[in-house]
This record gives structure tokens, sequence and C-alpha cells, in this order.
């Protein structure tokens, strides 16, 4: 475990007001200890996991400083807009989970929106043809998000700026390159030639590719890190950065106007909640759809009754699958933005849902996703976003997942503003009768509309036992992201794995269309018969067996002592930080 100081403590304060209760923060004559880190880690206080040890090391510090998970989740997600740029960012958007402890009944949940919206001059069509990553840029909403949780559930003991900063020195100063980030940018610098700028950002300068230890600077960042930092998000979306967000736009056929930045809100929205197994679960509303596809296969995976003993049983993963290929048809047929139309979201997450869903599965063999949806074909969306986790010393707990869309968004790089843009608007369907890219399918809710939200597969998740916080989750991975929180889901709460397990479980994936599994390399390696079990029912198994499926950085709470287990997703080589 590697082991973090820091000289600067700042003093405790007796009282706080909003979500940083008057609970248990440390005398101001007591230092805390010290920040540990890790990919596993047992702490008292507070923890945050992420992808990157900078960055997670970054939030801690705010947790023994005396900030609370919503101010630590702001300085982690700023941070990781430096360290981990092929998701983390100030050009997108995404979703975050706020869960405050409650001595009585269940806790409070709250849920932001700040998923990035189409400009004003987006119509149905805008997509059909061949879009170019500039017109597929929706309006950022990661500042003004962050800056509504900081306002509405931070403690106000750390200022806007001083969660800011620290993304701004560690891109001014610049940071040590670690394998898993080297291996990012060079795959993301490959097919970069009609993007200068973006080369000239993370391009090294000699044109060599980038190796663990080298040095990775962005004076551009750090200067507009810094003006946010200063002047709030103004600055973002009615100042000079906006001024060049649109001379970007401008420059190569984008449709953000300065309008639509000015015009820019996060939204407060109720999570949708749901039962498994004696747990509550607290689940994005839409526009994610991530939260009503996981109740659904919860609920279904009552009334067919998982068995922890047959986890890896052919039977067992026959059934998760054929509950993920209904969850998904179920998304595609009614899910979108629920400002511009009405999503039936009670009946979708009922148990009377559940049980006539799954009384269609056949326990046998396989169902055709045609049988259960006859409409048209579904294709891959992009997958690099990224999550975070963070509970501190009262309990109070943020799951955030955010994105670009895909891999460094669109590799649009705002010019002398060193941030990339999202090119999140291929998340809608490009036209009535299609459904995202190279699909089939266009069902009204998710048609392209100026101001509106795409749907989305975020899943930020909050679970708490008999009113109490327990685990904290979620998951990059595009669609991929649904399944892959339900698997760590239903692994902890219904196979009884620890949490290490839970996350280190090999994975699996079905959308619906197209028809087949994809595994992750590691089950095939560790399940063949399974594997070859369900072909046997009639499954089909796509050969491509990826390496990895999601980034599950997740939290633990003994409900017992409030100890604190961060659980770092060894796929990608994450990092819990506390103390």
């Amino acid at each position: 475990m590697f082991r973090f100081t820091y000289s600067v403590v700042l003093s405790i304060l007796a009282s706080v007001a909003g979500c940083a209760s008057s609970g248990r923060p440390p005398a101001a004559s007591v230092p805390p200890p010290p920040v540990r880190s890790g990919q596993t880690l047992d702490a008292q206080h507070g923890v945050v996991v992420s992808v990157c040890r900078i960055a997670s090391t970054v939030g801690a510090n705010v947790l023994r400083d005396g900030g609370n998970a919503v101010d630590a989740a702001v300085a982690t997600a700023f941070a990781l807009a430096v360290t981990w740029p092929e998701a983390g960012n100030i050009g997108g958007g995404g979703f975050m989970m706020v869960g405050e402890p409650s001595r009585v009944g269940q806790p409070a949940v709250h849920f932001i929106d700040y998923r990035e919206t189409g400009p004003a001059e987006v119509k149905a069509d805008t997509f059909a043809g061949k879009p170019t990553s500039h017109q597929l840029a929706g309006t950022p909403g990661t500042v003004r998000g962050l800056f509504t949780a900081h306002q509405t559930y931070g403690t106000k003991r750390f200022a806007w700026k001083d969660l800011v900063l620290p993304a701004a020195k560690i891109a001014e100063e610049g940071f040590v390159v670690d394998a898993a980030l080297a291996a990012s940018l060079n795959s993301g610098l490959a097919r970069s030639e009609a993007f200068p700028e973006f080369r000239r950002v993370y391009g090294k300068v000699d044109g060599s590719a980038w190796k663990a230890g080298d040095r990775l600077t962005l004076p551009d960042l750090a200067a507009t890190l810094h003006a946010i930092a200063e002047r709030g998000p103004g600055e973002f979306y009615e100042g000079e950065t906006a001024s060049r967000i649109v001379a970007e736009m401008q420059s190569g056929g984008g449709l953000i106007s300065a309008g639509d930045l000015k015009n820019y809100r996060a939204r407060l929205r109720e999570p949708i909640v749901g039962t498994f197994k004696g747990y509550t679960i607290f689940a994005p509303p839409p526009p994610s759809s991530g939260g009503i596809a996981l109740l659904q296969m919860l609920n279904m995976f009552e009334t067919l009754d998982l068995r922890a003993d047959q986890r890896w049983s052919a039977s067992t993963v026959h059934t998760i699958v054929e509950a993920m290929r209904r969850a998904f048809a179920d998304r595609a047929r009614y899910l979108g933005d629920p400002d511009y139309g009405t999503v039936p979201v009670a009946e979708l997450v009922s148990k009377d849902h559940a049980r006539q869903l799954a009384s269609t599965i056949d326990p046998l063999k396989a169902t055709s996703s045609e049988q259960v949806a006859p409409w048209a074909q579904l294709s891959e969306t992009g997958g690099q976003t990224t999550h975070f986790s963070v509970v501190d010393v009262n309990g109070l707990a943020v799951s955030n997942t955010y994105t670009l869309e895909q891999s460094f968004g669109g590799k649009v790089v705002v010019r002398r503003a060193g941030f990339l843009l999202n090119n999140e608007l291929g998340d809608f369907n490009p036209r009535p009768g299609q459904t995202n890219r190279n699909g089939q399918i266009g069902t009204p809710p998710n048609l392209a509309a100026g101001g509106k939200r795409p749907l989305s597969s975020m899943t930020p998740v909050i679970i708490a036992r008999n009113g109490k916080i327990v685990l904290v989750t979620g998951s990059p991975g595009g669609r991929t992201i649904i399944n892959t929180v339900t698997q760590v889901v239903v692994n902890r709460l219904a196979f009884g794995m620890s949490l290490r397990q839970a996350v280190d479980a090999p994975r699996l994936h079905h959308q619906w269309l197209p028809d087949g599994i994809r595994v992750e390399r590691s089950l095939a390696e560790q399940h063949l018969q399974t594997l070859e079990g369900l072909k046997a029912m009639g499954h089909a198994i796509d050969a491509t067996m990826p390496s990895r499926q999601g980034d599950a950085h997740s939290i633990e709470i003994d409900p017992a002592t409030g100890r604190l287990t961060g659980v770092a997703d060894k796929r990608i080589g994450g990092s819990a930080a506390g103390y």
C-alpha cells in the first residue's frame, strides 16, 4: 500500500451547514491520520475510489481536511479531467447520486442530472447522415453539475475554487504518466490524424509513444481551470471559455451556440427506488436507462430465485442473460428524456411487470431476440466513461459517473482552452426508424431535439439495508454499464461474494440485439463448461471476447461499525484512497 502525508491540515469547525452533519469530524487539535491508498482499502473515516490514484488522493485529501463526500467528489472529478482525459472531463456530462444517512427510516438520496443537451439547432433528423465530431458535441453539463452539487450538498468549508485549484495545479506542474494512461494516450493518438490540436496537446513533442514514467503537462487546461476556479461556472458558460467553445464550434461546423451554453442547467430529479432481497436500491431515473433496467433485472431475479451455489452453472447464467435481453428490449422501446415525453417508470419497475417478463423465459433454451421484441437492430455505443465512489466520515455517499461518450470524446480540443468536448449526440436515435449508430429502430422517446438529453446507460447506484447505506457502485462501458453494475450487485447481494470477489468476477453482456452474448476473456478461461452449456441451449457467443468489461469502483460500509472498504476495479488499474 502506498502512503501519502500532507503538511497542511485545515482546522476542523465544530458545526457545518448542509449535508455535513454535526457527526464525528476529528477535533482540531488532533490531526487526522494520513491518507493511504491501494486497490483494496479499509478505512474508518473516508474513502474515494476511482480509476486514477492521483485523483483518488486529491479527493481523499479533501475528506481528511474536513470536506464532505460531495466536496471530495467535485475535487476528484476536476482532477480526473486532467489525469484521465479519455473520460474525465469538463467538456462532457454525467449523473451524480448523493446519499445522506438518516437516523430514522431510509436515507435521503438525491440525483443530479448534468447530462449534455442537444443545441437549439438540433432537429430529429440532424444526425441522419455522417455527422462530424464537431456536430456531435452536445452542450456540456459537467461544470454546472459539479457546481450544483457543491452549492446544494457541499459543506461550504471548502470554497469552490479550493476544489478546482488542485486539478489546475496538477495540469500546470505536470504529473507522472502511469502504464494505464500511457496505453490510453497511445491508443487515442494512433487514430488522430484529423485532429491536430488533439495531437499537439496530448502527443509527445518528439512524436514517440508514451510510456510509464513520462511526464504530462497541460498548460492550456491549467489556465482554463484557474479561470473556472476564480470566476465559477459563469466563466465556462458565459465567459472567455464559452467564447472559445463557440469559436471552436464555428471553425468545425458544430452546433453549440452562446445561447446554448448560457441556458444550460443541471436538473435535480428523484431517484428510482426498488427492493431486492431485503435491500433498498436507489437508482438513476431517465434520461438514464440504467436505473430502470437494473431494477427490472433484479425483480426478475427475485422471481426466478437465483441460487448462490450455482453462480457459474449454465442454467444460472442463462437466466441472467435472458433477463438482460428483456430489459434491453424495454430500454429500446420506452426510454428517453422525461422532459420531452412520458416514460412509464412505475410500470416498468413494478414487480408485476417483472413477473410477466420472467414468465416468458424458457429455463432450458434461449429465446430469440426477435421473438422478445421483433423490431430491428441495435448497435454498440462508445464505452469511454468513468465512475468514482466516495463516502465520508459521517456516512454521506456519492456515486458519480460522467463521460465524453467515446474515448477522448470526438477528439475535439477547444483551442486555447485545452479541454476535450464530448461527442454525446451520437446517443440520440439518428432518425425515425433508426436507433444509435448503425441501428435500425427509431423509438420517439430518444429522437434528437434542441435542449433534449440523449438516453444514457450510466448507472450510479446507492444501496441501503435497514435504513443504512451499505454499498456504492457504478461503472463505465457504454451499454455494458447496465449489465456490469447488475452483475456486481447480484454477485454481492444474491450470491454472497465479498465486494472484492464481486468486482473481480468475470462479466458478460447481452443487449437484446445483436443477438449474442459477449463475455470477458477471463470467463471463457475460467468457465469453459458454462459457455458450452449456453451454446447447447441455443445462445450465440461473441468470439471477440474482450479482455475487460467495465471498471466498477465501489465502496462497502459495515452497518454495525461504519468501517469502509474501498474496492478499485483492477481491470484498468484503479485506486482507493482514504484514511
